[in-house]
């Protein structure tokens, strides 16, 4: 398109599509269908994160169609050509025709007539559910299902549409993933102030010895750790890394701690990071007390020992949190693990839900957990007096 027409937010030219051109279509040609429609799968337009530069892949008037499993294979093919047949070239300006489906997410591509190719998938509401997140619908959810859904699947399915739910089912099932139960909220919870425990004194340790780019990669990465605690604590999905920082900023915290992080972010020297990460620290232990989920925690900073290094420690929050959680499922699992996304930082495992899947058994078999400390390797009271 060399001049496209206005921008709409993608998830709405999806809805205006449907509404005005698949669906007619359907209620003539299909009238005793069974069926549901909307936009619960891939793409910033399903997390309304989509803006003009959206549009060269990926991107368009786009949709999903839920069968009931029984009927799935015998009219998905007649649908698809029957819509190909009969849907208009253009919706709001927009081309319903689409070139490399299969290699570059989808181009929109102008024609004069059709039929065209359009962007819609067929599938039925347990095939979608186990492909995409791996939930098989027809099962109760265990701990381990849920830890091992990454959180931008469960964003988008949170985020998405539904536009028709003639089948009585999607909007339930889009409702039932909307947040862990509480005890897996407190257990997620505790393995992210754990990861911000194992680092909270490196970065002032990497920048006193000298490490400056060490001191600010450690900087970096536990305000990453934090505002992830934030996404976990206002219960939002966190998505991906392209849109994590636009995320964030629409939380209920982010006007107090978005200038903060963006100052710290820029410090030049670790003493002005560890002040204003220590400022951090104070509000985010502040925001953990608010949500009453455990006993009051002083949001406090004190030395590293006796190291000038200022720190919350932060596993009086990580205890805290693993008391407060009762149930014996969420308690039998890995002590520190996490979901999926808090122990993998890989794009090909957390986007191949048959990978994810695979390491649910670390929660099936908490191996972390089976094996008693051996304690220190060299007991120094055995060594030789000269062995130093």
């Amino acid at each position: 398109m060399s001049a496209p027409p206005p921008f709409i937010k993608g998830l709405e030219l999806s809805s205006l599509y449907f509404k005005e051109a698949v669906q007619p279509i359907l209620d003539s040609y299909f009238p005793h269908l069974d069926y549901s429609a909307g936009r619960l799968d891939f793409g910033s337009d399903v997390l309304g994160f989509d803006t003009p530069m959206s549009r060269d892949h990926d991107w368009g008037p786009r949709l999903m169609l839920f069968l009931v499993e029984e009927e799935l294979e015998s009219k998905r093919v007649s649908i698809l050509r029957c819509l190909s047949h009969h849907l208009p070239v253009e919706i709001h300006g927009y081309p319903t025709h689409f070139i490399n489906l299969h290699s570059d997410g989808g181009i929109m591509k102008a024609v004069q007539h059709g039929p065209v190719t359009p962007y819609i998938s067929i599938t039925s509401p347990e095939r979608f559910f186990l492909g995409y997140a791996g939930v098989d619908i027809t099962r109760p959810l265990t701990a381990a299902n849920w830890l091992s859904i990454p959180w931008q699947r469960l964003a988008t399915i949170h985020s998405g549409r539904v536009f028709y739910d003639g089948l009585g089912r999607l909007l339930d099932l889009q409702e039932s993933l909307n947040w862990y139960s509480h005890d897996l909220w407190l257990y997620t919870l505790a393995a992210q102030w754990r990861q911000i425990d194992q680092e909270e004194p490196f970065m002032g340790r990497c920048g006193d010895a000298g490490d400056e780019l060490g001191s600010r990669d450690v900087s970096a990465r536990l305000v990453h750790r934090l505002m992830e605690l934030c996404f976990l604590m206002e219960k939002h999905w966190p998505p991906y890394s392209k849109w994590f920082g636009t995320a964030f900023s629409s939380l209920k915290c982010a006007a107090d701690l978005q200038p903060l992080l963006m100052q710290l972010t820029a410090a030049l020297d670790w003493k002005t990071r560890q002040a204003l990460l220590s400022e951090v620290y104070l509000r985010v232990g502040e925001m953990h007390n608010r949500l009453e989920i455990t006993r009051f925690i002083q949001p406090e900073i004190s030395f590293f020992y006796s190291r000038p290094y200022r720190v919350p420690h932060a596993g009086r929050f990580v205890d805290a949190l693993r008391a407060a959680i009762q149930s014996d499922e969420v308690l039998a699992l890995p002590r520190y693990a996490g979901s999926i996304d808090q122990f993998v930082d890989n794009t090909d495992i957390l986007e191949s839900i048959a990978l994810c899947q695979q390491l649910k058994t670390l929660y099936l078999a908490p191996i972390m957990d089976d094996f008693p400390d051996p304690g220190p390797l060299i007991d120094p009271l055995t060594l030789p007096e000269d062995s130093s």
